[in-house]
């Protein structure tokens, strides 16, 4: 069994943040861990508000993990302010896992902001040059780079630009776009097309961290860049197709599905 950390904020509803990570994490059959960054006071309707874990904590609880367990990959979530980012890089630096997968996470679903502005350069400077991958959707694309992104060419072109600033490998995700859903993987040489279709779902609550975890998981447990982002897209497509109604706004997908399914329920 593979090993895999996250490092992200909280979500007592349970369909974002460390709580999707984790089971994320053990429905690809990889052991969870956590390390949290920040409370979150959220559900399905929207974020209320949020505390930041001070950096020392954040600190004690990278070492708590690496100096004890082998890890095996490395998924980053919420890391709201500059000082959240530097102890984390520097930590990233110190026990150098062999696969690190960063989800910028910059603003809830609700549109609540989670990256405080002063924080972006940051993001970019010290944690962006230590991801295997990057995880945009096209709203923190947009951001990172400066650029209007509404096609293919604009996706592929601010992949690169991110590249540019250090990441081994970007994923923009299409899910913003109207036509579809298609994903572009730039892998510092090429560009991959992962296409899908949009599901009419209000079970949308935490599907970028359950990709970028399912990415982290994919690749701990040997798979190849390309196959890991392929395969994750799919878990998270049947996630939202087969969800349960949960909440009174934007509910998790079912992480699970899979597994209920081979045991027949």
């Amino acid at each position: 069994m593979k090993h895999v950390v996250s490092i992200a904020g909280t979500d007592p509803s349970g369909g974002a943040g460390a709580a999707a990570d984790c089971k994320t994490f053990c429905a690809h059959g990889c052991y969870a861990m956590n390390v949290i960054t920040a409370v979150v006071s959220q559900n399905t309707q929207g974020v209320r508000g949020y505390m930041n874990v001070t950096p020392e904590m954040i600190a004690s609880q990278i070492d708590a993990v690496f100096e004890d367990i082998e890890v095996d990959a490395v998924k980053i979530g919420m890391v709201s302010v500059p000082e959240t980012i530097r102890i984390i890089a520097g930590k990233l630096r110190q026990y150098k896992p062999s696969f690190v997968v960063v989800d910028p996470v910059m603003v809830a679903t609700s549109g609540h902001r989670l990256l405080a502005e002063e924080a972006e350069q940051t993001l970019k400077e010290e944690l962006i040059p230590l991801a295997d991958v990057l995880t945009p959707n096209i709203p923190e694309a947009e951001v990172l780079t400066g650029r209007h992104i509404d096609d293919f060419a604009s996706m592929e072109q601010a992949a690169k630009d991110i590249a540019a600033l250090g990441a081994k490998a970007v994923l923009v995700k299409g899910g913003h776009r109207v036509e579809d859903a298609t994903d572009i993987l730039y892998d510092g040489e090429g560009f991959h097309y992962f296409k899908g279709r949009r599901v009419e779902s209000t079970s949308t609550h935490g599907t970028g961290c359950s990709l970028s975890s399912a990415i982290a998981s994919n690749l701990a447990n040997g798979m190849n860049l390309a196959d890991a982002v392929a395969v994750a897209k799919q878990y998270v497509f049947d996630g939202i197709s087969h969800a349960e109604p949960i909440g009174k706004g934007h509910g998790p997908i079912h992480h699970f599905y899979s597994l209920y399914r081979k045991a027949g329920m």
